[in-house]
């Protein structure tokens, strides 16, 4: 199509007045993008300005209540009972050698003492098991949150590839030629036949009865003030001021249950066993990384494997106080092996002994700082922090059921013949 001629114009319309017209229209968009523009200017403006909020109130120490317990995964003594014995039974797993309690056994916090928790048969973990006492408070489980709940992580820890690594048909064909299991996940959840989705519910029935609440610093915010000695006091002072570990360490279970970066060094173990190393290398690449992240990281980046944000590399949630006295090692890598090394650690402003600190030094908490403590102050607040434990919880291991006889005497005899 061509375009119009001037003498297509209307002729009441004068060339010199469209051009007026035109130029009138221009001038107002250009004016209507420049104040567009300078309002979105002043948007940006306003919005690197620091933002006024008012000051975050910590929730002060408080005695421990009972757990929640979901409505869909009720109490009866009937499903912990079944619970206890399904944590004890490595049949829940894959070549049936490892169980719940392989690692949070009851004689080693109800986690396992060494820097790794153990693995399956032929490979080693790559973070520091956790204690289950108490966790039935937590909101989450596992060091970086990945689980949503107990009976996510049961699931979770026994089909893992370098945990339990067990299949979930497999197991129930175990559960389903033992006659006990049979009756009692009749029992329990009317299953016909064992479904390993009930195992779940039931070992998490019994690890919220593992709590504990009658600790001297439960004693002592209930009334009796009797229930802790002096340098406790002093230590409970330095920890609600000087050392200011009540920041994160707050509310009945003594976590705010958040994410940080505190400094912990990486884990010299990947550097010098091989098999830790294959480990290390696994996660990366079963946790989702870029290629250029798997072929140079060097450390455990923490709560960024779940948000794949990078200001989370290094991030862990932060653990509970409480039964603290029998879980050494410390920290997601249990590098640090006694509550003093911790306490030092947090004094040199989250820098370990050897002068090495976080791999992601650009996502260290502001907060961690030197603390300039003394050595008295330092016992002393040890002993606060030991005020988390009571006395030791030990579970006698009860006598798992056995499978059904495939063969009776008389046949075994026959085939004897």
């Amino acid at each position: 199509m061509k375009e119009n001629s001037i003498k297509d114009r209307p002729k009441n319309r004068p060339v010199w007045l469209m051009a007026a017209m035109i130029g009138i229209a221009t001038m107002g968009t250009t004016q209507t993008q420049a104040a567009s523009k300078a309002d979105q200017a002043k948007g940006s403006a306003a919005a690197a300005q620091p933002a006024v909020t008012a000051p975050v109130k910590i929730p002060p120490l408080a005695p421990l209540g009972d757990p929640p317990i979901p409505p869909d995964n009720k109490q009866t003594k009937a499903k912990i009972a079944l619970g206890k014995l399904l944590f004890f039974d490595s049949r829940l797993g894959g070549d049936a050698s490892v169980s719940c309690s392989s690692c949070h056994d009851p004689e080693q916090g109800w986690a396992w003492a060494e820097d790794f928790s153990r693995g399956y048969p032929g490979t080693v973990h790559w973070r520091n098991s956790q204690s289950i006492i108490d966790a039935a408070y937590l909101g989450k489980q596992f060091w970086a949150g990945s689980a949503p709940s107990h009976e996510a992580q049961a699931r979770s820890a026994a089909r893992g590839g370098v945990a339990g690594n067990g299949e979930a048909d497999l197991m129930e064909a175990r559960l389903a030629l033992i006659p006990e299991y049979r009756k009692a996940f009749k029992e329990v959840f009317g299953d016909e036949w064992p479904l390993i989705r009930n195992a779940w519910r039931a070992i998490s029935a019994f690890e919220r009865t593992l709590v504990q609440k009658d600790t001297p610093i439960d004693r002592y915010l209930e009334g009796d003030k009797s229930a802790l000695g002096e340098a406790q006091l002093r230590g409970k002072k330095l920890f609600e001021g000087k050392a200011g570990c009540i920041g994160c360490h707050n509310g009945a279970l003594a976590t705010d249950q958040k994410y940080y970066n505190i400094g912990v060094p990486s884990s010299q173990r990947w550097e010098e066993d091989g098999l830790a190393q294959i480990t290390f290398r696994f996660e990366q690449y079963a946790k989702g990384t870029t290629e250029e992240m798997y072929r140079t990281i060097k450390d455990d980046a923490g709560f960024y494997y779940r948000t794949k944000n990078k200001w989370d590399k290094g991030k862990f949630r932060t653990p509970t106080l409480r039964y603290v006295k029998y879980t050494a090692p410390y920290m997601h890598n249990g590098i640090f092996y006694t509550l003093e090394e911790v306490v030092d650690f947090y004094d040199r402003g989250g820098i370990a002994e050897d002068g090495r600190t976080t791999s992601f030094p650009e996502n260290k908490t502001k907060s961690i700082k030197p603390l300039g403590l003394s050595d008295e102050e330092k016992e002393d607040l040890i002993a606060f922090i030991e005020a988390f434990s009571g006395k030791e919880i030990i579970v006698p291991k009860p006598k798992l059921p056995k499978y059904a006889r495939l063969f009776s005497e008389d046949e075994l005899k026959g085939v004897k013949k």
